[in-house]
């Protein structure tokens, strides 16, 4: 489980077949063989590392449901270590689950996004999203986008710095509104 939070713009190093590898420091530490660390919001788990890069094997099924299918040597990735109990909750409870890949309508600092429609059913006026593995608020509900606001920071350590209209981006709705749909099913039929 993650909160949202990157804690490290990572590099990538080299993608060969399944074998990711990422240049990294801040989320090496305290992660051994098997650790799990989201990379752009979807979580992967550690299977090499050295002083100051990791690997993990991704796998088809991934490649082709996230946007890490269009990473290159060299691209900035948002790392995160999951959560440990008992720390603070920064952003929301993220599980590195990625729901959809999104594409950049309008860049940062106005990020608007377009996603399925059928996901627009999760997001609520200044609830929480998962946008490249960053917690953010969407606002400005239309049928297929919403827009979050990207303060100077977070454009500063993340890859929304970066991002343009027309990349893609990984999308975690909030794992609460869909608990609570399958809850809901029941009594709704």
């Amino acid at each position: 489980m993650f909160t949202g939070i990157v804690e490290e713009l990572g590099r990538v190093s080299s993608r060969s077949g399944p074998k990711l590898r990422i240049s990294a420091t801040t989320v090496l530490e305290g992660s051994e063989l098997g650790a799990s660390i989201a990379v752009n919001g979807c979580c992967l788990t550690l299977v090499a590392s050295g002083n100051d890069w990791w690997e993990a094997d991704v796998s088809e099924e991934t490649y082709s449901r996230t946007n890490l299918a269009d990473i290159a040597e060299g691209d900035p990735v948002n790392l995160e270590r999951p959560m440990a109990l008992g720390e603070r909750l920064g952003g929301h409870i993220v599980l590195g689950h990625v729901d959809a890949v999104g594409t950049v309508v309008s860049p940062a600092p106005d990020l608007r996004i377009r996603i399925p429609r059928a996901l627009m059913r999760y997001l609520v006026e200044k609830g929480s999203v998962t946008v490249d593995g960053i917690s953010l608020t969407a606002f400005n509900l239309s049928d297929d986008t919403f827009d979050v606001a990207v303060i100077p920071h977070t454009a500063d350590v993340t890859t929304l710095g970066v991002r343009k209209a027309g990349d893609r981006v990984n999308i975690e709705m909030d794992v609460l509104a869909k608990h609570i749909e399958r809850l809901m099913e029941p009594h709704t039929s």
